[in-house]
């Protein structure tokens, strides 16, 4: 039996229809239902922090308005000023439209909440967060962050951590990432999409 070209073309045809429905599938019911299912447990625990204006920083503390979240160090030497910086420049950006900035410590043995409030004190919106080990394990495992101790040659330690600004939108639920170093027109236009504006 030969194949000739107008059965080559149909069968290319049928298979390109295929590819565009698995696309549709994907795009309107898979991916929502998985990227739903992750958004729902970024973020929820039983931790309880504080911040450095003194109140409760829970899950709870992320509902009713847009806020970010990013877990630092105050002896970080690069990536936790940097990101400071991003979020300084965004927030000017932003405007009026500026959301809440919660920079919650990877190091509650060095960082305490004073500490906290004169290392954030500069970026608008942002407030340290600390607690004890027990509470800030609980709150990276909820948020699903990378935290390590890496002792250094001195007898000294430093912190490895992930590096993205957590969004999150009115409810408190998980948006999307601000990755490390992201160019700023692109930060803002998440933060935009997220606020609806």
């Amino acid at each position: 039996m030969t194949i000739t070209r107008k059965h080559m073309v149909l069968g290319g045809l049928w298979g390109l229809a295929v590819l565009a429905l698995i696309a549709v599938a994907w795009t309107r019911l898979i991916s929502p239902m998985v990227d739903g299912g992750l958004a729902d447990t970024i973020g929820p625990g039983d931790y309880r922090l504080e911040t450095t204006d003194g109140t409760a920083f829970t899950e709870d503390t992320l509902k009713g308005s847009p806020s970010a979240v990013f877990f630092g160090f105050t002896h970080c030497p690069e990536v936790c000023p940097t990101s400071l910086g991003d979020i300084a420049a965004f927030q000017e950006e932003l405007g009026e439209d500026r959301i809440r900035v919660f920079f919650v410590t990877v190091d509650p043995e060095r960082d305490t909440v004073d500490q906290l409030r004169d290392y954030v004190g500069w970026a608008p919106g942002v407030q340290g967060v600390a607690g004890t080990r027990e509470e800030i394990d609980k709150a990276i495992k909820a948020f699903r962050i990378y935290a390590r101790k890496v002792p250094l040659e001195d007898g000294d330690y430093t912190m490895d951590h992930s590096a993205n600004i957590l969004l999150f939108d009115r409810r408190g639920r998980f948006f999307e990432p601000i990755g490390y170093q992201e160019d700023l027109a692109r930060a803002v236009a998440k933060i935009r999409r997220m606020n609806g504006v």
